[in-house]
């Protein structure tokens, strides 16, 4: 049981030829993010600035402080709010659609150098984020989420630090993994912070029962489960599970269960084309193809057929949730 929901929804998340840029800015400056990554983390190192959200007011960002940036929006980094420095576009001509991203470049523009006292030091990482898999955990974040100093961000950030100064063989793929570590640690110090309200599926992993029982769902999602079947895993009896899985999460489990397995098959028919639909439906517990049909026009609102359709026109990339 070692698969648990944050885990999981952690799968279409992974760096990999990210745009991750590390420069020393000297007042004035700006630099305006047009990309449109789904994801993009700002660390600063030394110093400090603000980041402005398209349509949100102004975040300021501290030494030590994360902020996490929910696309697709662009968004500015600025030295202080009114700044008469022009933004400096970063990444518009390294764009890799097809990834999220774009390409390891450490530095967006020798304007914007400096090593004054009153430098700021600044690491971003614009993350891609892939399949509906992942769109389930952006559907849980607000457009800028901020953590402060210290914890597991901490020691993620020393290393990112040193790697970001070096120029050595493998770096991008360094980085990129270091980018993972980055943005787990951010986002679990999000949701467990104090006064915090993480999403229910993230609260209830913390309970015995139902954590347990999330973990089977999401390490046998193909299993003929039943109520009874799950307590039984779990060692409760029908109803306890039934009503603390409903108080703690906000649906029944099988209903929870059925929602996770259009999620797993709506990636399946959009990254396995050759698959057939009865192939998709049995990989995520469906015998019946045209039941498994039926439930996915029930809650993706479009037909398999359809859905994959829409999927395969366009490269594979989340669409991040609206605001």
């Amino acid at each position: 049981m070692g698969v648990d929901a944050f885990g999981d929804l952690l799968r279409g998340m992974r760096a990999q030829g990210s745009l991750f840029g590390s420069t020393t800015l000297s007042p004035p400056w700006a630099l305006h993010f047009v990309d449109g990554a789904p994801l993009t983390l700002c660390t600063v190192l030394g110093g400090g600035g603000w980041i402005v959200p398209e349509g949100r007011p102004p975040e300021q960002l501290r030494a030590g402080e994360t902020l996490i940036v929910r696309g697709p929006a662009p968004f500015t980094f600025v030295d202080e709010i009114g700044t008469r420095a022009e933004p400096i576009a970063c990444g518009e001509h390294c764009a890799t659609p097809e990834q999220g991203g774009t390409r390891y470049r450490r530095g967006w523009s020798d304007t914007c150098g400096g090593a004054g006292d009153d430098a700021t030091t600044l690491i971003v990482g614009a993350y891609p984020v892939r399949g509906e898999i992942s769109r389930r955990l952006l559907d849980a974040l607000p457009v800028v989420l901020r953590v402060g100093s210290g914890g597991g961000t901490h020691a993620a950030l020393d290393h990112l630090a040193a790697e970001a100064a070096a120029d050595t063989p493998g770096q991008q793929v360094v980085l990129d993994r270091l980018l993972d570590w980055m943005l787990v640690c951010a986002l679990r110090e999000y949701f467990e912070r104090p006064g915090g309200e993480p999403p229910a599926w993230y609260a209830a992993q913390r309970d015995p029962v139902v954590g347990d029982a999330l973990r089977l769902l999401h390490a046998e999602p193909e299993a003929p489960w039943t109520v009874s079947s799950l307590a039984d895993r779990t060692g409760v009896s029908r109803s306890t599970l039934a009503k603390r899985f409903a108080d703690l999460v906000g649906e029944p489990p099988l209903t929870y269960l059925a929602h996770w397995r259009m999620t797993l098959a709506a990636d399946l028919l959009v990254e396995r084309e050759s698959a057939t639909i009865a192939e998709v439906a049995r990989a995520v517990g469906y015998t019946d193809a045209f039941a498994f049909s039926a439930a996915f026009k029930r809650i993706r609102g479009v037909s398999p057929s359809e859905f994959r359709r829409a999927g395969t026109a366009r490269p594979l990339q989340a669409v991040s949730a609206q605001a």
